[in-house]
């Protein structure tokens, strides 16, 4: 099967590569060239990675990074069955996508969105065929993570969230499925919630990042603590989730405290700035 992705970040590159592990077909698409080559080779290096831990032969790797062709003409989305979009976290960005799939893509290709806090109808409502726009929202580092979480919009049709359940089981994830399309979702909902907490803990003095995480490990038994978590996530992502959905709910757990604020504004924005909630100079 034909899939494109649009969007080479960290998501849609590792969308990009577990479709290619199991054998499909993939044109990964982005706007400009530099993404796609930063893209290409982070899967390279994922890949190579999983060959020298036995998990996949070397063969298999090659074969998968093979069947990766990268773009940033959108129009070669025209070609997939699936098209899944992985692009920044903001409605507008993901509205022009889907006005331009909609007019790109065949009548029954699944047009899927990988948002994480978004309602689908409201991304759906951009396109002349809501009833082909489903939620396909997986987890990062998505080589790894194996919960797919399948959102139904409003006018998501039965056949569509089977094709994509098809899909997302075919590449190896677990799926859930939410059948009422509240923004955020059920994953999103639940970790926005914990980190603001944690968050407005901090900001007020409280208690430390690190005593917090330790709480939540070795408390509760999570593998990371919200701070951790949002660092490894991206500071900036976990503030446009809880805005996403606080601006749909109006529920003053979801606000997100002023300090998160600040961070994004500063560029403080976890690992992959060199400082969030923890320092990683």
């Amino acid at each position: 099967m034909r899939i494109a992705v649009v969007g080479a970040g960290l998501m849609g590159g590792g969308i990009a590569q577990v479709s290619a592990v199991a054998g499909h077909e993939v044109t990964l698409q982005d706007v400009g060239q530099e993404s796609l080559t930063r893209g290409k080779d982070a899967i390279a290096a994922s890949l190579d990675k999983f060959a020298q831990k036995g998990r996949i032969s070397e063969q298999e790797a090659q074969d998968a990074l093979a069947r990766i062709t990268t773009t940033t003409d959108l129009d070669a989305a025209g070609e997939a069955e699936i098209v899944i979009e992985a692009v920044f976290e903001k409605l507008e960005i993901k509205a022009e996508v889907f006005r331009r799939l909609d007019a790109i893509c065949a009548d029954d290709t699944v047009l899927a969105t990988n948002t994480s806090a978004i309602p689908i109808t409201t991304i759906a409502a951009v396109t002349e065929r809501p009833e082909m726009v489903v939620g396909t929202h997986f987890f990062s580092p998505v080589p790894l993570m194996k919960l797919v979480e399948l959102v139904r919009g409003y006018k998501t049709s039965d056949e569509t969230l089977a094709r994509a359940r098809d899909f997302a089981e075919g590449v190896g994830k677990t799926v859930v499925v939410v059948n009422r399309d509240v923004a955020g979702f059920v994953t999103t909902r639940l970790i926005t919630a914990l980190a603001m907490e944690a968050i407005a803990l901090v900001e007020s003095g409280v208690a430390s990042a690190e005593d917090v995480d330790t709480a939540c490990r070795l408390g509760f038994g999570h593998a990371m603590g919200p701070l951790e978590t949002a660092d490894m996530t991206g500071v900036d992502i976990i503030f446009n989730a809880t805005s996403n959905i606080y601006a749909d709910s109006q529920d003053e757990k979801f606000s997100p405290p002023e300090i998160l604020r600040r961070m994004v504004t500063a560029g403080d924005l976890g690992r992959k700035t060199g400082k969030g909630f923890y320092d990683y100079s």
